[in-house]
């Protein structure tokens, strides 16, 4: 009797242990599941959030949509690209040469947490410097000229910026905006040289731990910010599917960085320049050399920008530009612009400031140039809202004989093509 049970406890036992090992070993590779499956959905979350999710002001700068303008595609067969680099927080493309001057300066030393970051500037720049050097503990101080649109003034002062209002002269000048924003910077760094020898502790500052002169116009970083961020970002967004890029140029940064990145990528496509009222810069990409139709008559502009238009046309080679890779030049006129600048209103709803409705009419060019079915790309530097004073003024436009009356693209001139 206790024989025949041996051999079934036997095989009781043996089939406990299998299901005991099938047990954990299914447990296991169950749980392993589990982790595998939930964990690396979790981890997927965590990098969604990551995307979504930015970090502070600068995280939100950048990585700005390409749009698709209906009605300039439509009269031209091409397909007509802006970059919508008004939708960064500080409204303009400028934003991320701010991020990227501050960003250096810092690593380098030669700014500190708590210094003062000045700049000259007619355009955005200030604007997005104010911004950025909040961002990262800063101060700011603009030289602004005291042509340049009230409001812009007025934003700087809103966010804190220090502004001095001055009168245009030459560049050459020693009173030019941008050399009295370096004689700023250095008198800042002068008194930070100072605090210890007792000359001004009595009032002592965030400024006396220096200052930084921006130096928008030569300081490659501001190249670096385009060929290392807004170049690669088109070309992602095209799949590098693009047959032409066109801007406007004032310190040359966008234009120069832009188009030296594309142009590795892409060698076979063109790269131009569209020059307002002016500026020098059609003749040095067409004829080598700097100086306008007006100067070569014997004549000196009294405004060196001599346009409506802001923040774009210079007289003098910067160390930005000298890096751009051309293929060619347009001139553009205020009234194009303006016009340009209703017509983008009243037909796409795109509320668009000088320099972005100037680039427009470069696209226009560049389209009539090389034909339809060709994808043409731009930069909308920034909105009209900082515009309303002069640029979007009904009053001020009528007193320069610049009052808009144009109902389609005809206001754009054939003279002023390509040459």
């Amino acid at each position: 009797m206790g024989e025949s049970r041996t051999p079934d406890i036997v095989a009781k036992g043996t089939l406990f242990l299998a299901a005991t090992i099938a047990f954990f070993y299914c447990g296991s590779r169950w749980k392993w599941f589990l982790q595998d499956r939930f964990g690396c959905a979790a981890d997927e979350k965590e990098r969604q959030r990551k995307r979504t999710v930015k970090t502070g002001l600068v995280g939100l700068i950048g990585n700005t949509p390409l749009v698709k303008i209906k009605s300039l595609s439509d009269a031209t067969g091409c397909e007509i690209l802006g970059k919508a680099e008004f939708l960064n927080p500080g409204g303009s493309v400028k934003d991320r040469v701010a991020v990227k001057i501050i960003q250096e300066a810092l690593a380098s030393g030669a700014l500190r947490v708590g210094g003062l970051i000045t700049e000259g500037s007619a355009g955005s720049t200030g604007v997005s410097l104010a911004m950025v050097a909040a961002a990262y503990g800063c101060e700011c101080y603009v030289a602004l000229p005291d042509d340049a649109a009230i409001e812009k003034a007025q934003i700087l002062e809103a966010l804190g910026a220090r502004v001095e209002r001055v009168r245009p002269v030459s560049i050459t000048h020693k009173d030019h905006f941008v050399n009295i924003a370096r004689r700023r910077a250095s008198e800042a760094e002068s008194r930070r040289l100072n605090r210890g020898k007792g000359t001004d502790q009595e009032n002592e500052s965030k400024e006396s731990r220096g200052g930084f002169f921006a130096d928008q116009f030569e300081n490659l970083a501001n190249f670096r910010a385009h060929y290392e961020g807004t170049g690669p970002e088109i070309l992602q967004q095209t799949s590098g599917q693009l047959d032409a890029f066109v801007a406007a140029a004032g310190t040359g940064g966008t234009i120069a960085g832009v188009s030296c990145f594309l142009k590795e990528q892409i060698p076979n496509m063109k790269c131009y320049l569209i020059d307002p009222p002016g500026s020098s810069l059609f003749n040095r990409v067409t004829r080598g050399v700097m100086y306008t139709r007006e100067e070569a008559e014997g004549k000196r502009l009294k405004n060196p920008f001599d346009t409506i238009t802001e923040g774009i046309g210079i007289n003098r080679l910067t160390e930005n530009f000298k890096l751009a890779r051309l293929d060619g030049a347009f001139r553009g006129t205020d009234r194009e612009a303006v016009e340009m600048a209703r017509y983008l209103l009243r037909k796409d709803g795109l509320f668009m400031g000088s320099s972005s409705a100037m680039n427009c009419v470069g696209t226009v060019r560049v389209a009539r140039l090389l034909g339809p079915g060709h994808t043409i790309v731009t930069v909308l530097c920034d909105s009209g809202v900082r515009h309303l004073s002069k640029f979007h003024n009904p009053g001020y436009l009528a007193e320069h004989g610049l009052t808009p009356s144009a109902k389609g693209l005809e206001f754009l001139e054939a003279s002023s093509e390509m040459k």
